[in-house]
């Protein structure tokens, strides 16, 4: 951009101002962030226009008191430079200055307020399943890329972000003030970078339809609230998956949930299986294939994952994706707050063989999803979220108090 340019940009941005648009504050920080505004020619007094009146639209809230300091500190270097210059307006700024890293200072301090007890030790959740590097590493890794692609906001979103409260009139076309996203919502976005999330290194189709199943194998249940029961299709029939007994149910029937994996899509996935026959593609999707189960509606995709925590301090619960409702499912979620209660004897006698293990419950997270209402087909990618695992305080360790009670 040549000075010509610059100086009618500028003298364009000063109008928006004088007429109190929307757009002035984000076209006006991008044009001071893009260029360098003295190399450009622009005399000192236009910069100081300029930045002085950036500094005056941004939003009136603390978070943006740092880039506001940043503008008037600018601003008063530029002061000297200028016809402005006076002791009044020096003054001026230096108070506004001043107050500016007072109140950012205040607001510092509450964000980050001195922790009212010493450091609590840092809980372990411990893991145990057949695939910990692609859970504990390569599936955390693709969960923030997938949540930062869906919801990381353009740096023109970001920088309209800085100006709100203002004069406002419709126009759902200026992208310039355009900053309602989901991604620019703290927490919306520590919702899902700040979780462990559960997935799949290939794509699972779900279906009340037979049609086109995925390629790396299939099961088939008979599902319907409070009962649940497996299938297999033999000779144009279909038979009871435990014993091969002939079952006399349609085709159509609504109750039927067709279940089917693609083959292992993610490249940094490693499962030695134990049938050296099978290609290495398909050895885990057949394995959690066989996993398989049903709970009434919905189902229940085993991971293998079991994770062992101290009780008396934390709990885990466990929900479907934020997002997993856009792939036509819903998961179910729970509150693990003790052993799981289901298991076998020699389960609870292992839980102390380990001196690691003292003290710890055990649980385990399985990915339960079932379709929403009205639709008939969900197929969901590979390495896309489809479970959720969020360690929170345990009940005994916090309670809810009426502010008028506190002394």
């Amino acid at each position: 951009m040549d000075l010509k340019e610059a100086r009618s940009y500028l003298n364009y941005l000063l109008t928006l101002n004088i007429r109190r648009e929307e757009a002035f504050g984000p076209m006006a920080l991008a044009f001071i962030k893009d260029h360098d505004l003295g190399a450009i020619g622009l005399e000192p007094e236009e910069q100081f226009g300029l930045l002085m009146a950036t500094a005056q639209s941004l939003a009136d809230e603390p978070k943006r008191f740092s880039l506001k300091l940043e503008m008037l500190q600018k601003t008063k270097a530029l002061l000297t430079q200028t016809r402005y210059s006076n002791t009044d307006l020096s003054r001026q700024l230096d108070y506004d200055i001043k107050k500016t890293e007072s109140e950012l200072a205040i607001y510092n301090d509450a964000m980050r307020p001195a922790p009212r007890t010493g450091t609590p030790e840092v809980q372990q959740l411990i893991v145990q399943t057949d695939v910990p590097e692609y859970f504990l590493d390569v599936a955390q890794k693709r969960a923030s890329e997938y949540y930062q692609n869906k919801f990381g906001i353009t740096k023109q979103a970001k920088t309209a972000q800085h100006f709100t409260g203002g004069p406002r009139k419709f126009e759902p076309d200026n992208k310039d003030v355009h900053r309602e996203f989901p991604g620019a919502c703290a927490p919306f976005m520590n919702s899902r970078t700040n979780a462990f999330h559960m997935m799949l290194p290939f794509d699972l189709k779900i279906s009340k339809k037979p049609d086109d199943p995925l390629d790396a194998g299939s099961r088939i249940f008979y599902t319907k609230f409070g009962y649940s029961f497996p299938l297999a299709y033999e000779m144009d029939k279909l038979i009871s998956y435990q014993d091969g007994q002939v079952l006399d149910i349609a085709r159509d029937d609504p109750n039927l949930l067709f279940v089917s994996f693609s083959r292992v899509k993610e490249k940094d996935f490693k499962f030695q299986g134990d049938k050296p026959t099978v290609p290495p593609e398909l050895a885990y999707p057949m394995t959690v294939l066989e996993r398989l189960g049903t709970l009434g509606t919905y189902l229940q995709i085993v991971a293998n994952f079991k994770v062992w925590f101290d009780a008396a301090q934390v709990s885990v619960l466990v929900t479907g994706a934020p997002d997993l409702y856009e792939y036509g499912l819903q998961g179910g979620s729970g509150l693990m707050t003790r052993s799981h209660a289901s298991d076998k004897v020699p389960a609870y006698a292992e839980s102390v063989k380990e001196p690691w293990q003292e003290g710890l419950s055990f649980n385990f997270v399985n990915i339960h999803l079932t379709l929403n209402p009205g639709t008939d087909t969900a197929t969901v990618p590979y390495n896309t979220p489809l479970f959720t695992v969020y360690p929170v305080l345990n009940r005994q360790n916090f309670k809810f108090v009426d502010k008028n009670k506190m002394k």
